[in-house]
């Protein structure tokens, strides 16, 4: 098997002829790459569940709209939270239960008391469900073009406008990708 560049901590944008409806204009940020597969969540897909609801202890951190996300088609059962710890600490320095993904954003552990964060937390976003590739997987729908690669920002995970999100990512890209963003929602009616 050929050696798998990590794209960890790298956002997937759903290219315009990505025909799969579960990632339609899908913003997806891999928290794991490597040649056993990929494993991401969907920014912005927001769902009505408020946090609360489900995760009462993490409601008070999580940022607007304080609802659950969609992370992705597999597992909806289980959830995960994505956190932004301003300055990016280091590891030897990050907070009891938040383990670095890339830079500042990283993975919480929603079974640790939510008050062990509190105090770090820049932004918190909890997901029910995840994206995820096979050993591969991942590489073939890029070559086939279903996914553009670009870098994330810290404040790609806690999006106050998700819906938004798709186009707010190319149109910072400094090449033609800013020109995808103005792709029709339906390119029949153009």
């Amino acid at each position: 098997m050929t050696e798998v560049s990590s794209l960890t901590g790298r956002l997937l944008v759903a290219t315009p002829a990505l025909a799969d409806p579960n990632f339609d204009r899908a913003v997806v940020l891999l928290l794991d790459h490597d040649e056993e597969g990929s494993l991401g969540v969907v920014l912005n897909r927001p769902t009505p569940v408020d946090v609360g609801d489900i995760l009462e202890g993490w409601a008070d951190l999580a940022g607007e709209p304080g609802v659950v996300f969609q992370g992705g088609p597999v597992s909806l059962d289980s959830a995960l939270g994505v956190a932004v710890i301003p300055g990016g600490a280091t590891q030897e320095g990050a907070p009891l239960g938040w383990r670095r993904v890339h830079g500042a954003i990283g993975l919480v552990d929603l079974e640790a008391p939510p008050e062990l964060l509190a105090k770090a937390l820049g932004s918190l976003r909890i997901f029910a469900g995840y994206a995820g590739w096979g050993p591969g997987q991942l590489e073939d729908e890029l070559v086939d073009g279903a996914w553009y690669v670009v870098e994330s920002e810290p404040g790609d995970v806690s999006s106050p406008a998700p819906e938004r999100l798709w186009r707010e990512v190319l149109r910072r890209q400094r090449s033609e990708l800013a020109m995808v963003a103005t792709y029709p929602d339906d390119p029949t009616l153009n």
